[in-house]
């Protein structure tokens, strides 16, 4: 009896001597000799593997079939193979483990020369190894393709976290940015290749920012402005200043809503309390906090003379966050700051810095800030200044700038205890022109610096306050020292060559306006008096050939002079002036007035 021969089906499973399952001729012909969905199982109850019609049993599948072990794969229909009932064991035996196919763990398949030794003991021809050695190649292949996609997708997963994260950070920071720059206004010295015609007058090529620190609501008369700076910047010659404002200036409010005269630091709580109608120190009411700026701005423009393009308020909290996030600052402190007043604020030390270099936290930089019990308050406006260098310093830092978690904290700090009227795109602006000016060149000036004596101290009501030296509401002198250290940019770049005579029968008329011109940054060569004193109405003569376009416009502007001449009168010799003013009697009537 032939141990191969096929039975009939019966209701149980049958198996043959190999332990392969078996089907009956009928059932051949009708699976088409395709393996089931259970695959080698064999608990298919429609299908089964082999299609045993050869002597031995043993006949190449479908080419397509899938699954099927390698003994049989690499037989070919019709053709009887080598070996017996034992040797088609080890086929399958040795080849379901050597055929990836076969065992359908292809990190477990013989390679190599055990592959062929296991080959060749099974009695398989080299056509047959050669088959077989190529099915394990590609499933070598698939399987590095599978593990390829794997790490793809793990990549790909990966990139999209990061991306993900990456993007609620820049949401969440734009978020932060649009929260605090949110101004409208544009100065117009941010502007690439400004129209001189925009300009309203002489440092309005500059970009003045009014810094204003207030303690915030957590603190009594939060909205106080104990921090008044002018942080200056000439975008054209890429320089910067910071220029403090006394806090204790007795001055005209710009309002009467608290009291007509009042210290400086308090005129903006004057025009944010006045619009609300009460006092609020919440600073969540825009309206509110923009009444303020325009009121500290009027305030701060007739004391100093220059024009305020943007505000930031800062509070306490903001301050001390920002220094925290940048990792400190440190400071040379000019000599030791004792103030007991503070020490419950320093450890219950009383030396708040010790002469030399210091390197402080937040804390411990406001509580150097503040102090001014036991020096004055120029002393603290030097302090002041000198943080700020610090803190700029650190901030523009590219280890700042391309730190995300610190950016994201610093942004978390501004956003909710700064407020400014700036739009982020000048911010942007700005930041990129600051980068560009190291600090060493920063200036930093204050009233009563050395040298220094426009303002004096005072007493109204027993309230100790600082006056100009030349009177009360006298800021000439004041005014005259600022501009000429905030010099406009595009006067001090063009520096063209002025000469003014005075065409009038007032006496002094081109000295007095001489020096008014040099407090502005002018290069003012030439002071005389015109070959008549008939002249009624003030000319400007631009021998430049148009090339001093800003300064012609600020001259014009200055002495309401609508047409500009290029030619000298006859009896006038030009010698190296590239402009020349003949003042007229309308000069005169403007000075006296």
């Amino acid at each position: 009896m032939d141990i191969y021969r096929t039975r009939k089906r019966t209701t149980n499973t049958q198996r043959s001597v190999d332990g392969f399952f078996v089907q009956s001729p009928n059932s051949v012909r009708q699976s088409s000799n395709v393996v089931g969905k259970k695959g080698l199982s064999g608990q298919s109850s429609t299908r089964r593997v082999g299609d045993f019609r050869g002597t031995d049993g043993f006949y190449n599948a479908p080419r397509r079939q899938p699954g099927v072990g390698a003994a049989s794969a690499a037989a070919r229909p019709g053709r009887p193979r080598h070996g017996d009932a034992a040797s088609s064991r080890v086929i399958a035996d040795q080849f379901a483990a050597a055929s990836p196919v076969a065992s359908g763990k292809p990190g477990k398949k013989l390679r190599g020369r055990k592959a062929k030794a296991a080959a060749q003991a099974a009695g398989l021809t080299k056509r047959q190894q050669k088959k077989l050695l190529k099915q394990q190649k590609k499933a070598t292949r698939s399987r590095a393709k599978s593990i390829f996609i794997w790490s793809s997708r793990a990549l790909g997963v990966t990139l999209v976290l990061v991306l993900a994260v990456g993007g609620v950070l820049f949401a969440k920071g734009y978020l932060q940015l649009k929260k605090v720059f949110d101004g409208t206004s544009t100065a117009a010295g941010l502007t690439a290749e400004v129209d001189p015609t925009l300009l309203k007058g002489e440092g309005d090529g500059r970009v003045n920012v009014l810094m204003m620190g207030i303690g915030g609501a957590e603190h009594d008369g939060g909205d106080l402005t104990d921090t008044l700076m002018i942080v200056s910047v000439d975008p054209v010659n890429n320089q910067a200043i910071l220029f403090s404002v006394p806090r204790d200036l007795w001055v005209k409010m710009p309002n009467n809503y608290i009291a007509n005269y009042q210290k400086i630091n308090a005129a903006y709580e004057s025009g944010k309390y006045k619009y609300l109608g009460s006092t609020d120190q919440s600073n969540e009411n825009r309206k509110a906090i923009e009444a303020g700026f325009a009121a500290a701005d009027s305030t701060v423009e007739r004391v100093m003379g220059v024009p305020i393009h943007y505000n930031a308020l800062v509070n306490f909290r903001a301050f001390r966050q920002a220094v925290d996030t940048v990792g400190g600052v440190t400071i040379d402190a000019p000599e030791q700051l004792y103030d007991p007043t503070m020490a419950w604020e320093n450890g219950w030390s009383p030396i708040l810095a010790k002469k030399g270099t210091n390197t402080f936290d937040g804390k411990h930089a406001l509580n150097y800030v503040r102090s001014r019990e036991t020096s004055s308050d120029f002393a603290r406006s030097q302090r002041q200044r000198a943080v700020m260098l610090a803190l700029k310093d650190k901030v523009l830092d590219l280890g700042t700038l391309s730190n995300p978690v610190k950016m994201s904290n610093l942004l978390n700090a501004f956003g909710d205890n700064v407020q400014t009227d700036i739009s982020l795109t000048d911010m942007q602006r700005m930041v990129a022109i600051m980068k560009k000016i190291p600090t060493s060149s920063v200036q930093s000036v204050g009233l009563t610096d050395d040298g220094n004596n426009y303002i004096t101290t005072g007493n109204v009501n027993g309230l100790s306050v600082v006056q100009p030296r030349a009177g009360l509401e006298d800021y000439s002198e004041i005014q005259a020292f600022v501009r000429s250290k905030l010099k406009d940019g595009y006067i001090a770049q063009e520096n063209a060559k002025v000469s003014i005579l005075n065409g009038t029968f007032t006496p002094g008329l081109a000295t007095d306006k001489a020096d008014e011109l040099k407090s502005y940054g002018y290069n003012v060569i030439t002071v005389d008096n015109a070959p008549t004193d008939d002249y009624g109405t003030t000319k400007i003569i631009d021998l430049s050939g148009g090339k001093k376009k800003y300064t012609i416009n600020y001259l014009k502007k200055r002495f309401n002079v609508n047409s500009v001449s290029n030619k000298l009168p006859e009896s006038i010799v030009q010698g190296t002036a590239e402009i020349v003013i003949i003042l007229g009697q309308d000069a005169a009537v403007t000075t006296q007035n």
